[in-house]
């Protein structure tokens, strides 16, 4: 018995000498740590993913275990384990390397697509602000007032006009309005500077316990470089009066604990419209990052941005068509604006202990906001015409905070997520005003100081069972909305609070190393502006939103990548505030169901080729057939290109986006029409520190149409109003060349 005892004891020592856990930092040549490094173990089968300070621990791993650790953008470094490797926190160089579909194993993520992503940005970058968020598989936007306004964004059978429906992010700080002047959601973007962005996180539907408010069709998360590879300075001109200087200049060198930069970008243009826009931008953008010794991470990040521009407006079809004006000409030309914002962001990602990671962000951000628009020319006041103006000043300040912990249940591997969010806006004189010439103020329609406050939190868990994983969450909101009208004659604030709990629950099977299956489900809401809380005296204000996603990545071959998903969404109410008019208009309960597609191929070593579809079926529950239709939701479109990198010096790309004809109205009697665009670019690399470029949009001249609406409006010679297609004309062939020096 004691000869038993004393064998029992001598082979668990063993076991526990043999079969402890590795600890690794994965970092690349400038010894810069590494996100979501993929640590396979060859021999037990095991993996795991390196956090944000590049730190990765895999248990179960023995000296002599054969260990791959890899990431699209890096060669994969195979090893075996010795025994300094177990005793002692081992650093992992990466090297560099092309982007390669080769090396991309769909089992190596929990969301495969979003590294695809990387792939593409990769193979062909974002040429200007606008295309930022054309990267997102599916979502299309428009721009139609001068180039200064946010985008109008479409995505899974909304539009979102300008944000309502999909969260947008930067660093952790979020990039949608609360109750705007404009529009519930407002996202302008173009204070992000693109040659700044590292990656895009994204997702589609209500499934994320860590994003709340705006996340019904999806979100959209960019993060930011921690560090330059090189300073640059690139100068571009063209057409139309276009001009675009950046300078992005490392402040930090080679230095391996902390990195600094800054880049400022200065963008002008008059547009192909013959009232020249007079539009101009400036950014300016710095991020210092330092990493302790314990693999702690301190980033702050500063950034300002101001725009000022004219607009044409949105002209209706028939003035077109008999001859007053051409496809660039304007009714009303004195419609503008100018934005300002600026933003101050900490973020500090924390190793509370080996299993145990801690990521939070502070930010403050203080906005303004003036736009001039007419979309009804003489249809409300015949005399001086229906000018509006609407305006805003804002501060913003808010956080997030979310710990991660890797441990056991039992046998399982679980990682549980737990976080908490705090945002509150401050918005001072919130106008919707009558106006004449951008100088005169003929009516005050809304006036106001809006106080909204958002306090978050969620909790999400991911069992990890091989092959079959399943993640459920569950996200509680609770928002005070606050409004006083100052055109009232007493003082009084209309306030109304709301708590919502939103479950979500997800499963994910790997059905071996180049095929996924998922299954994704959810509960949202759909967010309102708080003048349609105050209005609607609390009632129905934060409608519901059911969603399910079932799809599949698959690699039917090395260099080939395929994914889809049919998709279904369920939304109660669609209350909607119009900030053109200043009114509420509910819009009942509504469902989407699509099909999303999406492929990759590399088709050689130089040549890229990447393509999205979606088609999608949007329809109001309230309203009988035939008049059920939600006007300017798209029902088919697509997106591809190729792209060449590498070759003979040679890099660029040909892109194209198609957006289907869609209803523009109720019972699709006014079509708002599709069009097919393809744009070039093409670089070529002079010598190792100058590259020439090439920028063409629309390269074969087509006439379309980028934003369209069903409006009716009354020209100043009309003696009845007339409701029909308004629009915004598309860039015709547009040309600008660039030159960038590196150093």
């Amino acid at each position: 018995m004691r000869l038993i005892i004393i064998n029992l004891f001598a082979i668990a020592t063993c076991l526990g000498l043999n079969a402890q856990t590795l600890k690794g930092k994965v970092v690349d040549t400038k010894n810069q740590p590494i996100e979501d490094a993929y640590v396979f173990n060859m021999t037990s089968g095991n993996h795991t993913h390196s956090s944000g300070d590049g730190v990765f621990f895999i248990g179960s791993t023995k000296v002599g275990d054969s260990i791959s650790i890899g990431l699209l953008g890096y060669e994969t470094l195979k090893f075996k384990v010795d025994n300094n490797q177990i005793s002692n926190q081992t650093i992992f160089i990466l090297n560099d390397k092309i982007f390669s579909l080769d090396e991309l194993v769909i089992s190596e993520s929990i969301n495969p697509v979003n590294t695809i992503v990387r792939l593409d940005i990769a193979t062909n970058p974002v040429n200007s602000s606008q295309d930022i968020l054309r990267k997102v598989p599916g979502l299309f936007i428009g721009q139609h007032a001068g180039g200064g306004k946010a985008e109008q964004i479409f995505l899974r059978g909304f539009d979102i006009d300008h944000g309502t429906d999909v969260a947008i992010s930067v660093d952790g700080m979020p990039v949608n309005m609360v109750s705007h002047a404009h529009g519930q959601g407002y996202s302008d973007l173009h204070f992000l500077i693109p040659e700044t962005i590292n990656t895009i996180d994204f997702g589609k539907g209500p499934y994320y316990a860590g994003v709340g408010d705006f996340n019904t069709a999806g979100y959209v998360g960019f993060s930011t470089l921690n560090r330059l590879k090189e300073s640059s300075i690139t100068v571009s001109a063209g057409q139309f009066n276009t001009i675009r200087t950046l300078g992005m200049f490392n402040l930090i060198e080679d230095q391996s604990n902390q990195s600094a930069y800054a880049a400022i970008e200065y963008l002008a243009g008059d547009g192909p419209f013959e009232s020249p826009q007079g539009f101009n931008r400036l950014n300016i953008f710095g991020k210092y990052t330092s990493i302790f010794k314990n693999n702690d991470k301190l980033s702050v990040t500063a950034s300002h941005f101001t725009s000022r521009w004219d607009a044409s407006g949105q002209i209706p079809q028939r003035a077109v068509d008999d001859g007053s004006i051409t496809r660039f000409g304007a009714i009303d030309d004195t419609e503008g604006g100018n934005t300002s914002r600026t933003n101050v962001n900490i973020a500090l990602n924390k190793r509370i202990d080996d299993e145990t990671t801690l990521k939070s962000n502070m930010y403050y951000s203080k906005y303004d906001f003036e736009l001039y628009s007419n979309f009804t020319f003489f249809l409300e006041d015949p005399i001086n015409g229906d000018q509006i103006r609407q305006r805003e000043n804002r501060d913003i300040i808010g956080l997030n905070s979310s710990i991660t912990k890797n441990t056991n249940l039992g046998n399982v591997p679980v990682e549980v997520s737990s976080g908490f969010g705090f945002r509150h806006d401050m918005v001072r004189d919130v106008e919707l005003s009558r106006s004449l010439n951008r100088s005169t103020t003929l009516e005050n329609i809304q006036l106001g100081d809006l106080d909204q406050t958002n306090i978050d939190g969620f909790v999400k868990a991911k069992f990890d069972f091989g092959k079959f994983s399943i993640a459920p969450g569950l996200r509680l909101d609770y928002f005070k909305f606050m409004y006083n009208d100052k055109l009232q004659p007493t003082y009084t604030v209309q306030s109304e609070n709301k708590t919502i709990v939103s479950p979500k629950l997800n499963f994910y099977y790997d059905l071996n190393r180049n095929m996924q299956l998922f299954l994704k489900s959810g509960i949202g809401f759909h967010s309102n502006d708080t003048r349609v809380v105050v209005n609607n005296l609390g009632e129905d204000i934060l409608p519901r939103a059911y969603g399910v996603d079932l799809g599949t990545v698959w690699k039917p071959a090395s260099n080939l990548v395929v994914n889809t998903a049919l998709w279904y969404l369920y939304l109660e109410q669609e209350f909607v505030y119009v900030g053109d008019a200043g009114i509420v208009e509910p819009s009942g309960r509504t469902e989407r169901f699509g099909l999303d597609l999406g492929l990759r191929y590399q088709i050689n070593d130089w040549l890229y080729f990447d393509s999205d579809a979606t088609y999608t079926d949007a329809k109001s529950l309230d309203d009988p057939d035939g008049e059920n239709f939600i006007p300017l939701a798209p029902k088919f479109t697509a997106t591809g290109g190729f792209s060449v990198s590498n070759l003979d010096n040679f890099s660029g790309g040909l892109r194209m986006r198609y957006l289907g004809d869609r209803p523009a109205n109720e019972d699709n009697s006014i079509v708002a029409e599709g069009y097919f665009v393809t744009d070039l670019n093409l670089n070529y690399n002079l010598s190792k520190n100058i590259t020439l470029g090439l920028i063409i949009e629309n390269l074969f001249d087509v006439d379309w149409n980028e934003t369209q609406f069903a409006t009716e409006s009354r020209l100043a010679s009309e003696v009845d109003s007339v409701e029909e297609i308004h629009f915004t004309p598309g860039t015709p062939f547009f040309l600008r060349g660039s030159i960038t020096y590196r150093f």
